[in-house]
């Protein structure tokens, strides 16, 4: 089953892009996700085992790393367009 996601990060951290940008280039290393970022949020699309798998692994780095963050996420099951725009 494929899975498709909505993540927002809110890093409690004043230079809070540094943050972002580390998150989403971390997000890249998953050959069989895909990701599209716009000036919200980023969604990503996948097998479901291995977007949850990712995020689960990925969240818990990012707060090692940087402290406390917020991570907004949406989920629906099935895959979606990431391309779509209107």
């Amino acid at each position: 089953m494929k899975l498709t996601a909505e993540i927002s990060m809110y890093p409690f951290n004043e230079n809070y892009l540094d943050p972002i940008k580390w998150f989403i280039h971390r997000l890249d290393s998953y050959p069989t996700i895909e990701r599209v970022t716009n000036a919200m949020a980023t969604q990503v699309c996948g097998d479901y085992s291995d977007v949850m798998a990712m995020l689960a692994t990925e969240m818990q780095a990012a707060h090692e790393k940087w402290g406390k963050a917020v991570f907004v996420c949406k989920f629906i099951g099935g895959e979606l367009n990431l391309a779509h725009s209107e």
